[in-house]
C-alpha cells in the first residue's frame, strides 16, 4: 500500500487503485501520522491536534475509535493493511511508504547529466499540488509543508542548472521568469535565471534582473547578494566566455518514446540488470512481440552507464535494397537470405558507422577503445554476419556491450538470451484500450476486448494494428471478423518499417526467411489445432530438423510437455499457404488417423492405474480432438468419426463434458454410413447415456426411446448408471442385466462398475445390508484394479452408508479421501460433491460454521465447472444448516431456487427433501394450510421415489401440519407411521436431525396428553 502527501493526502492499494478514507477526523489522524515519517506521535499530541476547540467527552476513546476506522479501511482495500498502523507507547506510528520517500531517493542523482534531469524531471512530476492540500490550515501540517516546499524549489533549482548545462537556456526563459516572478528573494534560482538571460544575448536584462534582487534584499531583508551571485554579475559585465554553454556531445540516437511501454514491468528490469553484467543479451521472440521496444527502452535507462553513449542500429534498414535484389534474382528462400547475408556483411559495419560517425572501415578499431552500447535491432535476415561481427568487436573492444534483439539466437560465446513472451492478457487489454482510445476509438465492451487480444495472441503489433480499426468497425464487429484478420488489419498505419505496416506483412518477413523444408514443416504444423507432440508433428509430415529451427526462429513455440505450438496469427497464415500447397486434404487425413489412433489407444487405459496419467494427456489433446472430428465429419471419414467418439465417450464423461459429448455423437452419426453396424451401435449406446445425464425433461424423454441399444458393451452399463431420470425399479433391472453378462464373461471393471451402481439404487430402495454388500465389493475391486474414479464412487456409497448406521466419523474419512482421489484427477465435479457429503457430516454432529464452509466451497467449485447438480446439490446444504439455525427466509430462499428445476427431472429424490423441508419452514411459522399442502406434494414424490425414508420424512412433515390443527391423532399416528418405515430399512432418525420430530411430538403430547400421543403412536408403527 502506498500513501501521498505531495498533494491532497491519498492512498493507494499496490495495485493503483485508490482507497477512500471515510470521515475527517480519520484522514486526520492518518495525516499527521503521515508528517510523522514513521515516528511515533504521542495519542495526547494526536487529541490536541484532533480537537483543538472542543474535547469529545471521553478523548481517548474517541481516539481509538478514530484509528480503529482508519485500520479497518485501510483492511478494506488491502488485507493485513490494518497492521500498517502501529500502537506504541505512548500513541501511534505508521509503517508508510509514501510519495515523499520515492520524491527523495530520485533527488539522489547519479549518471550523466541527462540521465540525472530525467531523474529530477520524474521526481517533481511526483507533486500533485500543495503537501497536505487538504490539511494545509492545520498546524499540525505547516513545518512539513514548509520543508517539503523547501525541498521541490531545491529540486526544481538543480534540474534548471542541470538543462543549462546542457544548453537549454532557450527553452528555459519563460519557464525561469515565472518561477522567479513566485519566488524574488531566491538567489540560487535568480542566478540560473541570469545565466538563461546572458546566453540567449539578453545582456542588459540579465544585468536589470541582478539590480531588482540587490534592491529588493536591502529594502526587505537588509542584505546583499551572496558572493556567487556578484561574482556573476562581474561575469556578465566583462562578458566572460566562460558564461558561454559548452556543447555537450551527443552520446545517443536512441528515438524518444512516443507512447507509454507497457506490460513489461518485470522484463525491463531484468533487461537493465543484465545489461550492467553480461556483454552480449539477445531478445528473442516472435516478430511484433515488442523486442524493439523493450530493447531500447532498456538501453535508454543504462545509457548513463556508458561514458561513449548508447546507439541504435537498426539492420531491418539493410532489408530493403538487398532483399529487392534478392527477389530479381530468385533462388528461393534460400537464395533471398544466402544475398541478404552476402550484401549484410559490409552492411552493418556501415550502418554501425553512420551512427557512430566515424569511417566506416575503422568500425573495430574506433570501438576498441570506447566504452559503448550497441543496440543492434533485428538480425534475423543477417544473423550469421551479425553473430561473425560481434564475436569480433567483443573480442577487441572489452569496454563494448551490445544488446541484440532477432528472431533467432546469434548463438555465440557468451550470449545470453532473453525470450520475449506475448502479453499477459490483461496489459494486453490496457495496450489495446488505450492506443484505440487515443486512435478516436469507442472502446467499451470487455468480453469483445479480452477476445480480440486473446485472438491476436497478446502481440503488441497485432493489437496496435487491430486498435487503429476500432474508430471504424467497433470493438464488436472488429472482434467478430478476424477469422480474416490478414484483410482487416491490412493498411492500417503508417510509417515505420514496410513489414510493421500491416500484419500479413509481419508475417510475410519472417516466412520469407524460412528455407523450403521449414516452409513445408509450418505450413504442414497448422493442422494441429491446439499444440502438438512431437510424433504428432511427424504424423502430419512436420520434419524433427525443420521443426526445430522453425522454434530457434520464433515462429513455433515449445510448452509444456514439450509440446510445439503455433501462434494463432502464424497459424492462420500458415493455413492459407497449406492450402495454397495443395496438400491440405492429405495432410488432414494423416492427423485425423493419428489422432483417431492416439485416442482408441488411449481409452482402455482410462479404467485402471493409469488412469490419471491418460486424463492428463486427453486433456492436452482436447483442442486438436475436437478439431479433428470436425475435419472427419467434413472429409465424409464416418467410420473415423464413429471410432474417435467410441473411444472418447468414456473421457468426456470423467470430465463432465456432456454437451460437448451430444454434439459429437450426433455429428459422427451423421457423417454417412459405415460398414460396421455394431460400432454405431455403441455409440447410438453412449449417446443415450449421455442425454440421459441432462438436466432437461425433453432430453430425459427422448433418451428412454434408445434404451434397446446393443447391450453387449459397457455402454449399456452407463445406461443404468445415468438412468436417473426413471424409475428405480427400471434402472435396476437394466444394472441386473448388464451385470449378469459382465460376470459371464470376466469383466472385473464392468462387475464392479455395476455393484457401484446397484449399491445407489439399494441404498434409495432402502435395502441398506444390500447395498453395503454392492458397495464394498466394488470398493475392493476397484481398488485392485487401480481405478480412482471407480474408487471415488464406491466409497460415496459407502460413506453414505456410513451416514445412515450413524458412523460419522467412518463418513467423514471416506468422504476426505474422495475429496483427495477427486482433486488428483481433476474430476471436479465429484469434488464437489464429496464436499458436500462432508458439509452434510458436520450438520449431523451440528458444527454449522463447518458445514457452511464446505458447502460454499462446494457449490463455488460446482459453479465455476456449470455443474448443475453439484450445485443444487450444495445449496441445499445451505438450506438445511441455515433452517436448522433457525434462519428460516434465507433457507427458503435457498430451497426455493431449485424446487422447479428439480420437479422437471421424473422421480428425482431431491423433490422429497426440498418440500419436506419449505413444509417445515411453514410449520415453524404456524403456517398450517401452507404445510400440509407442501408435505402431501412431497408424500407424492416420495412414492415416486420409493425410498422408504423419503416416506418417512413426508409422514414426519405431514405429522408436523397436522399438530398446528385439530387433528393431533392423526399427526400422532403419522409419527408412527414414520417411525416403522425407518425401522423397515435398518435407518432411524440420527440424534442430529430429530429437532422436528422432538418439536412436533411435543406438540402433539401438549394437545393430547402423553397416553394418548402413545396409543396413537403405537397405532402408526404397527405394520401393515
Amino acid at each position: 500500500m502506498r500513501f501521498g502527501v505531495l498533494g491532497p493526502v491519498a492512498v493507494w492499494t499496490e495495485g493503483g487503485d485508490p482507497v477512500r478514507i471515510p470521515e475527517l477526523k480519520v484522514r486526520a489522524v492518518l495525516a499527521e501520522l503521515l508528517v510523522a515519517e514513521g515516528r511515533v506521535v504521542p495519542a495526547a499530541r494526536l487529541i490536541d491536534d484532533l480537537w483543538p476547540d472542543r474535547m469529545p467527552r471521553d478523548p481517548a476513546n474517541a481516539l481509538q475509535l478514530r484509528v480503529s476506522q482508519l485500520r479497518r479501511a485501510l483492511e478494506a482495500a488491502e488485507p493485513g493493511a490494518r497492521t500498517l498502523v502501529v500502537s506504541q507507547s505512548p500513541g501511534y506510528r505508521l509503517d508508510a511508504v509514501t510519495d515523499v520517500a520515492q520524491f527523495r531517493s530520485l533527488l539522489d542523482s547519479w549518471g550523466d547529466l541527462r540521465l540525472r534531469a530525467a531523474r529530477l524531471s520524474e521526481a517533481l512530476g511526483l507533486w500533485r499540488g500543495t503537501p497536505y492540500a487538504d490539511f494545509a490550515g492545520a498546524p499540525f501540517v505547516r513545518p512539513a509543508v514548509d520543508r517539503l516546499e523547501e525541498e521541490r524549489l531545491g529540486a526544481v533549482e538543480s534540474l534548471v542548472e542541470i538543462r543549462l548545462e546542457l544548453g537549454e537556456h532557450a527553452e528555459l526563459l519563460g519557464e525561469l521568469g515565472d518561477q522567479v516572478g513566485r519566488h524574488p528573494l531566491r538567489q540560487r534560482l535568480r542566478a540560473a535565471y541570469l545565466k538563461a538571460l546572458y546566453r540567449s544575448g539578453r545582456h542588459s536584462e540579465a544585468l536589470n534582473s541582478y539590480r531588482q534582487l540587490r534592491d529588493q534584499l536591502r529594502d526587505e531583508l537588509g542584505l546583499e547578494p551572496t558572493a556567487e551571485l556578484m561574482e556573476l554579475q562581474q561575469a556578465i559585465l566583462r562578458q566572460d566566455p566562460r558564461l558561454e554553454a559548452i556543447p555537450v556531445r551527443r552520446r545517443s540516437n536512441l528515438p524518444p518514446a512516443m507512447t507509454s511501454l507497457i506490460g513489461r514491468d518485470e522484463l525491463l528490469p531484468e533487461v537493465v540488470g543484465l545489461l550492467k553484467k553480461q556483454r552480449l543479451v539477445t531478445l528473442t521472440g516472435p516478430g511484433g512481440v515488442g523486442k524493439s521496444r523493450l530493447a531500447i527502452e532498456a538501453a535508454r535507462e543504462v545509457t548513463g552507464e556508458f561514458p561513449d553513449g548508447a546507439w541504435l542500429i537498426e539492420l531491418a534498414a539493410l532489408e530493403r535494397a538487398h532483399l529487392e535484389a534478392a527477389h530479381l534474382e530468385g533462388g528461393g528462400a534460400a537464395g533471398k537470405r544466402a544475398h541478404l547475408e552476402d550484401g549484410g556483411a559490409a552492411g552493418i559495419g556501415e550502418a554501425i558507422a553512420t551512427a557512430l560517425g566515424i569511417r566506416d572501415r575503422q568500425v573495430i578499431d574506433a570501438l576498441s577503445n570506447q566504452s559503448v552500447l550497441l543496440v543492434l535491432d533485428n538480425c534475423e535476415h543477417l544473423i550469421g554476419c551479425v553473430a561473425e561481427l560481434v564475436e569480433e568487436l567483443l573480442r577487441k573492444a572489452p569496454d563494448l556491450r551490445v544488446l541484440a534483439t532477432s528472431q533467432e539466437p546469434l548463438a555465440i560465446n557468451g550470449e545470453r538470451l532473453v525470450v520475449i513472451p506475448p502479453l499477459a492478457p490483461d496489459a494486453a487489454a490496457e495496450l489495446f484500450v488505450l492506443r484505440a482510445s487515443a486512435a478516436g476509438g469507442v472502446v467499451e465492451e470487455g468480453a469483445a476486448v479480452n477476445a480480440i487480444c486473446e485472438r491476436l495472441d497478446g502481440l503488441p503489433l497485432a493489437l496496435e494494428l487491430a486498435a487503429t480499426r476500432v474508430r471504424a468497425l467497433g470493438v464488436k464487429e472488429l472482434s467478430a471478423r478476424l477469422d480474416d484478420r490478414f484483410t482487416v488489419l491490412e493498411s492500417a498505419r503508417r510509417g515505420g518499417a514496410r513489414r510493421h505496416q500491416t500484419l500479413r506483412a509481419m508475417v510475410d518477413w519472417s516466412w520469407e526467411l524460412l528455407t523450403e523444408p521449414e516452409q513445408v514443416a509450418l505450413r504442414r504444423l497448422s493442422v494441429h489445432a491446439d499444440s502438438c507432440t512431437l510424433e504428432a508433428a511427424g504424423a502430419a509430415g512436420a520434419e524433427v530438423e525443420p521443426l526445430g529451427r522453425l522454434v530457434d526462429r520464433s515462429l513455433a513455440c515449445v510448452v509444456e510437455g514439450p509440446r510445439y505450438r503455433l501462434l494463432e496469427s502464424i497459424k492462420v497464415y500458415a493455413g492459407e499457404r497449406l492450402r495454397e500447397s495443395g496438400e491440405a486434404d492429405d495432410v488432414q487425413r494423416r492427423a485425423i488417423h493419428w489422432y483417431t489412433e492416439f485416442a482408441v489407444r488411449a481409452e482402455p487405459l482410462l479404467y485402471g492405474r493409469d488412469q490419471r496419467e491418460w486424463l492428463a494427456r486427453l486433456d492436452a489433446e482436447s483442442g486438436n480432438l475436437r478439431a479433428v472430428l470436425d475435419h472427419a465429419v467434413s472429409l465424409g471419414e464416418a467410420e473415423a468419426a464413429l471410432r474417435l467418439v467410441d473411444a472418447l465417450a468414456w473421457y468426456w464423461f470423467l470430465r463432465g463434458r456432456i454437451g460437448e459429448a451430444e454434439r459429437a455423437f450426433a455429428a459422427a452419426l451423421g457423417a454417412g454410413a459405415v460398414q460396421d453396424e455394431s460400432l454405431r451401435q455403441r455409440v447410438v449406446g453412449w449417446q443415450a447415456g449421455i442425454r440421459l445425464l441432462g438436466d432437461d425433461a425433453s432430453r430425459t424423454a427422448a433418451a428412454r426411446t434408445l434404451l434397446g441399444a446393443d447391450s453387449r458393451i459397457r455402454a449399456h452399463w452407463f445406461l443404468g448408471f445415468a438412468h436417473r431420470g426413471g424409475a428405480v425399479a427400471a434402472t435396476f433391472e437394466v444394472v441386473e442385466k448388464a451385470l449378469a453378462e459382465y460376470e459371464l464373461v470376466g469383466d472385473e471393471w464392468g462387475i464392479a462398475a455395476a455393484l457401484s451402481v446397484r449399491g445407489t439404487l439399494g441404498r434409495a430402495r432402502g435395502e441398506l445390508v444390500e447395498a453395503l454388500r454392492d458397495a464394498s465389493r466394488s470398493e475392493a475391486i476397484f481398488r485392485r484394479l487401480g481405478d480412482r474414479w471407480g474408487l471415488v464412487k464406491a466409497t460415496n456409497s459407502l460413506a453414505e452408508l456410513a451416514e445412515i448406521s450413524g458412523d460419522y466419523a467412518r463418513a467423514a474419512e471416506l468422504h476426505r479421501d474422495g475429496v483427495r482421489m477427486a482433486e488428483e484427477l481433476g474430476l471436479w465435479g465429484e469434488a464437489s460433491l464429496r464436499l458436500s457429503g462432508l458439509g452434510r457430516i458436520a450438520l449431523l454432529q451440528r458444527d454449522f460454521v463447518a458445514a457452511d464452509e464446505f458447502h460454499l466451497r462446494a457449490m463455488k467449485l460446482a459453479a465455476e465447472q456449470g455443474n448443475t447438480p453439484a450445485e443444487e446439490f450444495a445449496e441445499l446444504g445451505l438450506g438445511l444448516s441455515a433452517r436448522r439455525q433457525g434462519n428460516l427466509d434465507a433457507a427458503e430462499q435457498h430451497f426455493r431456487r431449485w424446487l422447479d428445476w428439480l420437479r422437471q427431472l421424473d422421480s428425482q429424490p431431491g423433490v422429497p427433501l426440498v418440500l419436506a423441508e419449505l413444509g417445515f419452514i411453514a410449520e415453524q411459522r404456524g403456517d398450517a394450510t401452507t404445510a400440509l399442502a407442501l408435505h402431501t406434494e412431497g408424500l407424492t414424490a416420495a412414492q415416486a421415489v420409493g425410498d422408504p425414508r423419503a416416506l418417512a420424512l413426508a409422514h414426519e412433515g405431514l405429522a408436523g401440519a397436522h399438530s398446528l390443527t385439530e387433528d393431533a391423532h392423526q399427526g400422532a399416528y403419522l409419527l408412527g407411521r414414520a417411525s416403522y418405515l425407518r425401522e423397515s430399512v435398518g435407518a432411524p432418525l440420527p440424534p442430529g436431525e430429530r429437532a422436528d420430530v422432538d418439536r412436533i411430538t411435543q406438540r402433539l403430547i401438549e394437545s393430547l396428553s402423553e397416553s394418548v400421543f402413545e396409543a396413537d403412536f403405537a397405532r402408526g408403527n404397527r405394520a401393515c
